[in-house]
This record gives C-alpha cells, structure tokens and sequence, in this order.
C-alpha cells in the first residue's frame, strides 16, 4: 500500500465521486454487464427516460437511429439485448452522431456493442445508430441506464423490442415482469458494539488500544468473529462521513480488499470495494456480504456484515484465513461520494490472519523511520542552524577568545553546522529506506528537501576552503556563504511547513501549523532584538573595526558593553528553541 500508512493509505481511499460507476469521463467497462452503477445506492423505481427508434424491423446490416430523452441526466449506458436473454451480452454495435456527448465502449470484448457519456455535463438527449449484426437474434431491446446524480439512477430501463420481419411476435416472459433487486436487504443495529469478548472470541483491533466501543465514542473498533466458513465484522467509530477497513499483502496503497460503510444522511450505506493503486476504490457488488446492519447515534458510525471467509468465484475478494496488514481510516462524504481520508489511517504493525486465534491488537499512523525523519529534521532545522547562525552573526566579540587554534564563537558555530548537515543527511535518507524509492505523491516536500540537502553538504565544503581574512575573495566567499545558508534556511522552513501536511507524519492540525509559524517569528523576533542592540551601539560613534566587518554585521568596539544582555538573549532564545523543539517531538513520539 503506498503510505505508510496507510496509505491504505490511502487508504482509501478517496478522492471525489461521480457519475455511472464512479467514472465522470464515461470509461465505464466494469459495469457493462449488469449495468448497475457502482454507486452503492438503491436505483429508483419509475424512469423518467425514455429509448425510441427510428424503426420496429430491421435486417442483418441494418442502421437504426437510437434516441434516448428526458430530464437532465449527467451519465448513461445503453446497450442493446438479445430479447429472450436479457442477461446475455450486447448485440451489435453502434455508429456515433456526436461524439462530444457520447463514446463507444468494448463491452464483453465486443467493440462499439455499448455507449456511454464522455464528461458528467447534464444533457436531455443522445441520438446514436445501432448497428444490426449478421446473426442478430429474431428480437432485439434497447436497455438504458440512467444516471442523474450520484444517489438517483435507474438501472436497465426497457426500450423498444425490434424484430426481423418473418419473425413470431415476442410474448414476454411472466420472470421478465418480476422486480429487479440489485442490493441486499440491511437492518438497523438496535445496540452498540462492545469489546468485551476482544481477544477471546473477537479478533480485534482497536485505537486507543484499550478502548470500548459501547462505552467511549472516540473508540476506533474493528473485530472480526469465525462462525464456521464465515466471518462477522463489526465496525465502529466517530464519524460523520465514512469508516473503511482494507485487507492488503503490503503496507502499501494497491490492490487491496476494501469495505466501506459510508454514511448519507440518516442512512448507512455498507459497500465491498477494491482498490487499484493511490486512487478512490472501485465499488464492487454487494452480493458478496450478508447479514448487514448499522447504526448512528451521537455521532458515531456502526456497520456489521457477514461474509464467507473463501469466495473462489468472486473477483477482488481476499481469502479471510490469510494473513494481511490491515487498514482502518476515516473520511468525509457529501450526498454519498467519498473523499480521501481526514487522517492517516491505522495500520497493523504486521501480517494478521483473522480467522485464526482471537486477539487484541492496536496499529500505528506513522512509521518509526517517517518518525526520525521529521525528529531529525526538526533538531537540525529548528535548534542547530538557527543557534549557530545567530552565533556567528551576532557573537564573534563576545566569544573572541582563543580554543583548540580558533575563536570560540568558529568553533561552536562549526560545531552547530556540522551537526546539522549530518543530521540532515541522516534524515534525507530515511523515507527512501521506507519508501524504497522516491514518493511522487508527497508534493512539492522532496523537491525542496533535496535542495536543501544540497545546500547543507555544499556549506562545509565551501568553508572548507575560505580564504584568508584579507584575501580579495573573501568579500565573494562571504556573500557566497551566507546566501547559501540563507537560502537553505528559508526553503528548510518551506519543507517543514508541507511535509507537516503530509499524511505519513500525521501531525494533529491546524495547531502544527500554528507553532511552526510561532517558532519562525521566534527567530526572527530575535534576530532584530539583536540588529537594534547593534545598530544602537553603533550610533554612539564608536569606529568600526575594519577587520572584523562581515556581510551585514556592524560589530564594534562598543559592543562589549553589550555582551550581558546579548547573552541574556541568547539563553532565553535557547530555551524557546527546546519548547518548540519539544512540542514538534512530543507531537511525532505519540503519533
């Protein structure tokens, strides 16, 4: 699964829904045969559409004008059905009229046998030629569905039979009238979940590890219960938009087995579904689950469902009595679309086969190498760069003194950048690790951290061959030096502040944003503490010292009358750092 989580991440899962099953551009093959939306809604009942031809009879190579009409639908599909085996695959293909409104679909391996809309733009009529094959059946009928918005469709509406001319009148089967059910029937739970029998007959997994479903409504619950070659799952949670759970072979997002239960309304809806690579799941049949029910009280969702632990039959459906990561998220929905998950999903620290022994176990939101990174990054970037810089800038005549060969102030500063350009290489490395490669779904975050590792390696290097205090290049190598770190300081920030937003740290929003905004105007609150310390100083008249004048520094010999209070401003900057260090840490230790 591509996150780490969950990555079920996304999960699942979800990005915006529409349309004939969930696909706005038409491109709709998965539903071709039972022509149902994957939608996860109950059809309507009475069509408010209508098919017509331009004739009754036709020949093999005949071309019929089809058109369908009526209220404003967003998508449809129309095929055409031997009459006496309306379950069979389509016969014919058919001729476009305007392919801006239509597109021609390879249904069951037959090219051109269906039509479908190309974009959710409402419309009220679509005209087309169905083509008549060579051995076409004695009676032909044109069935449509219809989609008008995500939630109201109609499914297989009857058009007109067309027959050959010597063929017998077709007399409709007495089954043909019977009503069509395409979801299965689902009951209201009339109590809540308990984790009391969790890891004696229950296999559970619960956030917080501890928590009970009937007692605590911020409790996350998933349990699964083997009733002979059956499994029963209950899950429960606070939401106001969907709960899902996903069984996957990898910590990875893709080509995973999903359940949904997606809340519309006053209703729940429970719907299977799988998931191909980092998009929305793909919504799969229900047939498959039995026994479903749900509840909602005081804002918190509850769905159960039973499903046999082997479908061999079934396509995108996991055999329960293996082992699998398990995925556990949470999302927003709208009129019953989905969209992606509000925070990373938990995810079991290894394999687990649900239907063997009973358990209790919990999960994680971020890995321990997504941990370090942002730990490592966040030492360097917001305590050790930020004291050495100051150092430098603001501290040669406090710290002047002689050690080991050079000034004191070089030394803790080389110290200081040392530390944060090896903690910033250790840090850069740790997402490849986990990711075993490069993430393309992290925005612009690893761009502008690999500049700033660039940066960071560069520094030392091109310290490493200042030249001498009165070489003419000094005056370039300064300028040099100090844009360089300048500009990796303020793209650092820029990084921190997206790669919080990232669902693999999963830090707790908005405040994250609110104290890394905090700690930047820390920083630079500081630095013009100091520059008016300076810059009042230097107005006493004292005469610069020119050998001691550095790119935007005016250092004097008044100065020194200063150091108190410069380090009086140090020490409380320091002790700032360690909060804001503090809260950033104590935020990644209890993801």
């Amino acid at each position: 699964m591509a996150v780490p989580g969950f990555t079920l991440g996304a999960f699942i899962l979800l990005l915006h829904v529409s349309s004939v099953a969930n696909y706005p551009n038409g491109k709709i093959t998965n539903s071709c045969h039972r022509m149902i939306p994957e939608h996860g809604h109950s059809p309507q009942s009475d069509p408010v559409h209508h098919i017509s031809v331009s004739q009754m009879t036709f020949r093999p190579g005949d071309q019929i004008k089809v058109t369908l009409s009526g209220l404003p639908f967003k998508g449809f599909l129309l095929e055409a059905r031997d009459t006496e085996d309306l379950s069979g695959s389509p016969i014919g293909s058919f001729t476009l009229i305007d392919s801006q409104v239509s597109q021609l679909l390879t249904c069951e391996d037959i090219q051109g046998s269906a039509v479908s809309h190309t974009n959710p733009s409402k419309k009220t009529e679509i005209k087309v030629y169905w083509n008549a094959p060579s051995s076409a059946p004695n009676h032909i009928q044109f069935l449509v569905t219809v989609v008008e918005k995500y939630k109201i469709y109609w499914v297989k509406i009857p058009g007109p039979i067309i027959s050959q001319p010597n063929a017998l009148p077709f007399t409709t089967p007495e089954t043909t009238i019977a009503h069509l059910s395409t979801l299965p029937p689902v009951s209201h739970l009339t109590k809540s979940f308990n984790a009391s029998d969790c890891g004696n007959k229950k296999f559970c997994i619960r956030s917080p590890l501890s928590c009970d479903p009937e007692k605590e409504r911020a409790c996350f619950f998933l349990s699964f219960t083997r009733d002979d070659q059956s499994v029963m799952v209950e899950m429960s949670g606070p939401s106001q938009g969907y709960l899902s759970f996903a069984f996957s072979h990898d910590r990875w997002m893709g080509d995973d087995d999903a359940y949904l239960c997606i809340r519309e309304e006053q209703t729940v809806y429970i719907q299977p579904s799988h998931l191909m690579g980092r998009s929305h799941p793909v919504m799969d049949s229900r047939d498959t689950l039995e026994d479903m029910a749900w509840r909602l009280e005081d804002g918190v969702m509850q769905c159960s469902f039973r499903r046999n632990i082997t479908l061999p039959a079934v396509k995108n459906r996991f055999d329960l009595n293996t082992s699998y990561y398990i995925f556990v998220a949470d999302g927003a929905a709208d009129d019953g679309r989905i969209y992606k998950h509000s925070q990373q999903p938990l995810i079991t620290y290894e394999k687990h086969d649900v239907t063997d022994s009973p358990k209790n176990i919990g999960g994680f939101h971020s890995l321990l190498l997504l941990k370090a990174h942002g730990a490592l990054m966040f030492v360097a970037w917001v305590t050790t760069v930020s004291i050495g810089v100051l150092i430098a800038r603001f501290f040669k005549p406090v710290w002047s003194k002689a050690f080991l060969g050079k000034a004191v102030w070089f030394q803790v500063h080389r110290m200081l950048m040392l530390t944060t350009s090896a903690l910033t290489c250790i840090a850069f490395v740790l997402p490849f690790i986990y990711r075993g490669g490069w993430s393309w779904y992290a925005g612009y975050h690893p761009y502008l951290g690999c500049i700033v590792v660039i940066l960071a390696v560069l520094q030392p290097l091109l310290a490493a061959f200042r030249p001498p205090l009165h070489d003419p290049r000094r005056q370039m190598f300064n300028w040099t030096h100090w844009s360089m770190g300048t500009a990796a300081r303020i793209i650092a920030v820029a990084a921190m502040f997206l790669g919080m937003d990232l669902p693999g740290l999963n830090l707790p929003g908005p405040w994250k944003t609110y104290a890394m905004i905090g700690f930047v105007a820390w920083h630079v609150g500081t630095e013009i503490v100091l520059e008016i310390h300076a810059y009042r100083l230097s107005r006493n008249g004292e005469i610069l010292d020119d050998a001691r004048i550095q790119i935007l520094q005016s250092f004097t010999v008044a100065e020194a009358e200063g150091h108190a209070f410069k380090k009086a401003v140090l020490a409380i900057y320091i002790c700032g750092n360690v909060i804001f260090l503090i809260i950033f840490l104590s935020a990644i230790n209890h993801l």
